[in-house]
């Protein structure tokens, strides 16, 4: 703990101090509570991405020995790009999934098989589920990172600087009221002697007749 001054500047400011962190502290909280929201919506999301990403991957098992075959390569599909915009949640700017850029082949529909575009479409979903889930666990370490930060804030205010201005508080208007009795002391014993005063004067003068 700093070393504070024992005056009543410095109990104002500790007071001040006080009050700007029990007004902060349930913004923060609430903020917390967001984040932590937000955090569990993209988790259930990335959740429903994976389930259908491994549904369409379990299809296409069904499909393993016809890529076996030459014709095979006109099913491919390439990412080019996976497109983003600028988004905000609780406050923290995300990535969001705009659009996503494929290459594929154009097969010929009469030299190749009719799978072949139905496996195109599978393969083409496929690499969309996976960029949706990429998008969303960026969404997630962001939105993650924000939530530490701002619990550590919560801790920071709740566990030292709203107990150590307390404290400070405390300990100032201790020694102020210590000051206060001092200086009344002072006062009554500097009276009795300014009443004395005539007194003794008068005593002196008659001892010394």
């Amino acid at each position: 703990m700093a070393k504070i001054k024992h005056t009543k500047n410095e109990l104002k400011a500790q007071q001040e101090a006080l009050r700007r962190y029990k007004r902060f502290l349930p913004m923060l909280q609430l903020k917390k509570q967001q984040l932590q929201a937000e955090i569990q919506h993209i988790d259930h999301q990335i959740q429903d991405e994976e389930s259908a990403f491994n549904r369409l991957t379990d299809d296409l098992k069904e499909w393993v020995a016809l890529f076996a075959v030459p014709e095979s390569e006109h099913a491919q599909v390439l990412l080019r790009q996976i497109e983003t915009i600028s988004g905000n949640i609780a406050g923290v700017n995300i990535p969001l999934l705009q659009d996503v850029q494929l290459e594929q082949t154009e097969p010929d529909l009469f030299l190749t098989p009719a799978w072949i575009d139905d496996a195109q479409d599978q393969i083409s979903n496929m690499i969309r589920k996976k960029a949706a889930i990429q998008i969303l666990q960026q969404q997630r370490d962001l939105v993650s990172e924000e939530l530490r930060t701002t619990s550590q804030r919560v801790n920071l205010f709740e566990k030292v600087k709203i107990p150590e201005c307390k404290e400070n508080i405390r300990i100032i208007k201790i020694y102020l009221g210590d000051e206060q009795t001092a200086a009344v002391a002072r006062g009554k014993i500097a009276k009795r002697r300014t009443d004395r005063a005539p007194v003794d004067a008068l005593q002196e003068r008659e001892a010394a007749a």
